[in-house]
């Protein structure tokens, strides 16, 4: 069994509701009523007839044979034409009086048509508009020619209602497979929003943790004063990992929805700089969004939307992670830089770069964040160390606030 996961849900949005498909009356309601109107209709007429034949068992097991049919309109459509064509031309060859018998068979032709079958549609269609074509000139009526045409027409009439039903529920199937597949790529995106967010939180503060581990080992017996900051540095990475897991898995529980409030911003950079530096890496932050340094061509973070400064934010992060497990690097640079409608973020290091290594999850998630905002990442080796580069364009807030 598959799990179920939950919905996003984000405040004051909700989803619009769609068109709903009306299935129809069920089968056995349209027998049912077909036969009943077919019976007590021609009753009711053939007493006000003076009809060649009176009404007898065979008459009334033709007036219930063309709605018997009906009820095959869904397991076996291609039966109820013919039976309701041999059952309305036996009636009405015999002589019996006049009522309401056609209803099964104009019913036939809409269903059949429906269902797909055109072809079939418009050979029974043609066959009834030839009986009254010819059933009209034989009666020698002066106005023959008119009942005829008005004959044809209703039969052309009847099979284009049914071709009419059938791309209406056509276009509804295409409407729901559409909705499913959308919604299938809001939870996928959803579901691969929340890997990145947990790889991202969950491989930091792992890292961190393991790097001032390996201090607090190495120095704790030689210089016990040093041992404190270790494990200072272990006890904030903890928590604030903690912190960030526990509202994420808040979200798969559906408690509560991400809120903007807590995403993390270009203000918390710097506190990735000194856990960096905690784990024995130098590094230089130069972060030209600061707003005592702003240009004419640039805008302060206050500026910056949301979603680009949670993005920057765990782009550095996953990048000084990864300097700090597998470069062997001694130093690295953060930039931030904003101008002409784009916000760049630069992280350079002097390790060993990517030493023909594969990308994992942690750059594969970098580029889908800076992807999903139109924005690119781009790696090079620079002999020695990598850089890694984000250009993300910039959705601004109006109001110069953070939501």
């Amino acid at each position: 069994m598959q799990p179920r996961f939950p919905q996003p849900r984000f405040p004051g949005s909700q989803r619009a509701p769609g068109p709903r498909r009306f299935a129809g009356p069920p089968t056995s309601f349209i027998v049912i009523t077909v036969a009943v109107i077919q019976v007590v209709g021609t009753l009711a007429a053939a007493s006000h007839q003076d009809a060649p034949r009176l009404l007898d068992a065979l008459a009334f097991l033709l007036l219930l044979a063309g709605p018997a049919a009906l009820a095959f309109r869904k397991r076996r459509p291609a039966i109820m034409l013919p039976v309701a064509l041999v059952a309305t031309g036996t009636y009405l060859w015999l002589g019996y009086a006049w009522g309401p018998i056609a209803l099964s068979l104009a019913l036939s032709i809409i269903l059949t048509a429906s269902a797909g079958l055109r072809w079939q549609a418009w050979m029974g269609a043609g066959i009834a508009a030839a009986s009254v074509v010819l059933a009209a000139a034989l009666a020698g009526d002066n106005n023959w020619p008119l009942r005829a045409s008005a004959g044809v027409a209703w039969a052309a009439i009847l099979v284009l209602l049914g071709e009419g039903f059938r791309r209406r529920r056509e276009r509804f199937a295409e409407y729901r497979r559409r909705r499913e597949a959308a919604q299938q790529a809001e939870r996928d995106e959803y579901r691969l929003t929340l890997a990145r967010d947990i790889h991202d939180v969950v491989a930091h503060s792992l890292s961190m943790i393991n790097v001032q581990a390996s201090v607090a080992l190495h120095v704790g017996a030689d210089d016990p004063e040093k041992l404190r900051p270790a494990l200072e540095a272990i006890k904030a990475a903890s928590k604030e990992s903690l912190m960030e897991v526990r509202q994420l898995l808040g979200v798969l529980r559906d408690d509560v929805p991400l809120s903007p409030a807590a995403r993390p911003t270009l203000a918390r950079i710097p506190e990735l700089v000194k856990n960096a530096e905690l784990g024995g890496l130098q590094v230089r932050l130069e972060d030209r969004t600061d707003p005592a340094l702003v240009g004419p061509a640039q805008i302060g973070p206050a500026q910056i939307g949301p979603a680009q400064q949670e993005a920057a934010y765990r782009i550095i992060q996953e990048a000084l992670t990864n300097v700090g497990r597998h470069s062997g690097a001694q130093t690295a640079v953060v930039s931030l830089t904003s101008g002409e409608g784009v916000l760049t973020v630069r992280v350079n290091d002097d390790g060993a770069g990517m030493g023909g290594a594969l990308p994992g999850n942690g750059l594969m998630g970098m580029r889908e964040r800076a992807a999903a905002l139109g924005g690119t990442l781009t790696l090079r080796e620079l002999h020695p160390g990598l850089s890694v580069e984000a250009v993300l364009p910039i959705t601004q807030n109006p109001e110069g606030n953070l939501p």
